[in-house]
């Protein structure tokens, strides 16, 4: 009975070195995280970026504030390529969607309101601030943001 015992305990220690050992390399695959409030490469916005809705696992990224004078009348979203959408405010315009975590990385969709277009996006925090690298067919473009 006690050599069944000692069995038993011994492989209960076995499962558990194996979860914990699957965790931690669950835990070091993951990305940095990219939740929160990050500056554009120009100044000239805040982007907040959070999850999508409540409970969410994806995450999306708006214009939260604007860091330079506004002309009258407000920013416009004025290059975008849906005429109706030509006139609503780039303040509260979504700019990231469907953010998911990819190796290191966190990939998703991105809008420019600078020149009206749609890419695919990949966002990469590190101590530097946010490496935001944008793809349209097979060109790319990347720009470091640094938190306010």
């Amino acid at each position: 009975m006690i050599f069944k015992m000692r069995a038993v305990s011994k492989s209960i220690y076995a499962v558990c070195a194996v979860a914990t050992i699957a965790t931690v390399h669950a835990l070091a695959a993951a990305p940095a995280g990219i939740a929160g409030r990050w500056r554009t490469e120009d100044g000239s916005a805040l982007v907040t970026i959070a999850p999508c809705a409540a409970g969410a696992r994806a995450l999306c990224g708006r214009v939260t504030q604007l860091l330079v004078p506004e002309p009258k009348g407000g920013f416009r979203d004025a290059k975008n390529p849906d005429s109706r959408l030509r006139n609503r405010p780039v303040l509260g315009e979504q700019v990231f969607s469907g953010l998911l975590p990819a190796g290191r990385s966190w990939k998703g969709r991105g809008y420019s309101v600078k020149d009206g277009r749609h890419f695919a996006a990949t966002l990469t925090a590190d101590s530097a601030g946010l490496s935001v690298r944008g793809c349209v067919t097979i060109i790319c473009r990347t720009v470091i943001w640094t938190r306010p």
